[in-house]
C-alpha cells in the first residue's frame, strides 16, 4: 500500500491529433498504449513509453459515422479495443492493423462501454437507459435490458460476478452476473451518480456524483468508508491508480484532484484549462491520462489530451 509518488516533480505532456474534443481516454492492459475517442468520429491509439521522450507514433481508427464517446481495451489482449459511438454501432479493432474486425449494430446511441475482466463479454449502455451484453467471440447480443431509471455508468467487479450501474436517482444498483438479478441498491448520494471506478485490488468501489462528492465503498460490506469533498462541480470522471493507493477525480473545476485512498488526504492537484471528460490511470505505471473540453484562443475545440506523471516535460 505504501508507495509515495514525488508528485511535485512530475510533469504533463500534451498529445495533439484529433480535430475535435476528446471524450474518452483508456490504457491497454500492458500500459503501453493509450486510446483516445473523439467527437471527430475517430479513435486514435498512441504508443506511450513510460520513461520515453520525443515523438509519439499514433494510428487512427476510422469507420464510425458519429462521435466516439467511449472506448475500452480487451483486459486480456493488449492490441484489441472496442469503441462505442453515437452512430449506434460498437466496433472491435485490432490496433496492429488499424482495421475494424467486428461490428454490432445496436438500437440506440451508445454512451458507455466496459469489458468483463475476463475479456469474454462487453456491456454497452445507450442514451435510452438500455443495457446490451455482447458475447465478444460472436460479437452478438446475449442479454438486453431496459431500465426505468437513468443509467449513467456501468462496471463489473474484479471477479465478474457483480455488475454495477450508477443512476440518476443517486443510487448504485448492484446486480448479480450473469443473471442480472438485483442484489442490492446502494443509496450513495443525494443527487445523481455519474461515474464509478473499481479499485484494482478488489476492496472498494468509488462513485462520483452530481453533488460534487466522491464516495468510497467497501465492496464486501457495501458500506461507505469515506467521502472526498475536494471538487465543487458535478464529478464527471474518477479513476484509481494501479496499486489502489490514489484516486483521481475531475469535473468542471479547473483542476484534477488526486487523493490518498486510505487517509482521504489530497496529495496533488493537476491544473487544467477546461472541464474534464475522462481521467484514467495507467494499469502499470503512475501515469494519468486526462481529456476535456479544451478550446483554443478562437474558442474552437482543441483535440488534445494530456498525460501527467513524466519526470520531464
Amino acid at each position: 500500500m505504501g508507495e509515495t509518488i514525488p508528485f511535485k516533480n512530475l510533469h504533463s505532456r500534451e498529445y495533439t491529433g484529433h480535430k475535435k474534443k476528446v471524450h474518452s481516454v483508456a490504457w491497454n492492459c500492458s500500459g503501453t498504449k493509450l486510446a483516445s475517442g473523439s467527437v471527430d468520429q475517430t479513435a486514435r491509439v498512441w504508443l506511450i513509453e513510460p520513461h520515453g521522450h520525443g515523438k509519439v507514433k499514433d494510428i487512427e481508427l476510422k469507420g464510425h459515422a458519429d462521435s466516439v464517446d467511449q472506448l475500452c481495451w480487451d483486459p486480456k489482449h493488449a492490441d484489441l479495443i472496442a469503441t462505442a459511438s453515437g452512430d449506434k454501432t460498437v466496433r472491435l479493432w485490432d490496433v496492429r492493423s488499424g482495421k475494424c474486425s467486428q461490428q454490432a449494430e445496436l438500437s440506440g446511441e451508445n454512451i458507455n462501454i466496459t469489458y468483463k475482466p475476463d475479456g469474454t463479454h462487453i456491456a454497452v449502455g445507450n442514451r435510452d437507459d438500455e443495457l446490451t451484453i455482447l458475447d465478444v467471440r460472436k460479437f452478438k447480443p446475449i442479454h438486453k435490458r431496459k431500465f426505468g431509471y437513468e443509467v449513467n455508468e456501468i462496471a463489473w467487479n474484479m471477479t465478474g460476478e457483480m455488475f454495477f450501474l450508477t443512476t440518476g436517482n443517486g443510487t448504485v444498483e448492484v446486480l448479480s452476473y450473469p443473471s442480472l438479478r438485483p442484489l442490492d441498491t446502494v443509496m450513495a448520494h443525494t443527487a445523481g451518480c455519474y461515474c464509478i471506478a473499481i479499485d484494482p485490488m478488489g476492496r472498494y468501489f468509488a462513485v462520483g456524483s452530481a453533488d460534487s462528492l466522491v464516495s468510497l465503498w467497501d465492496i464486501s460490506e457495501m458500506l461507505c468508508v469515506r467521502t472526498f469533498m475536494r471538487l465543487e462541480w458535478p464529478v464527471r470522471t474518477i479513476s484509481f491508480n494501479y496499486s489502489g493507493t490514489y484516486i483521481a477525480s475531475a469535473s468542471e473545476d479547473l483542476f484534477i484532484d488526486i487523493s490518498n485512498v486510505q487517509t482521504g488526504r489530497m496529495v496533488h492537484q493537476i491544473p487544467c484549462r477546461a472541464a474534464m471528460n475522462s481521467v484514467e490511470w495507467n494499469p502499470k505505471y503512475n501515469l494519468l491520462a486526462y481529456a476535456g473540453d479544451d478550446k483554443n484562443k478562437y474558442q474552437a475545440d482543441e483535440g488534445v489530451f494530456r498525460i501527467f506523471g513524466f519526470e520531464n516535460a
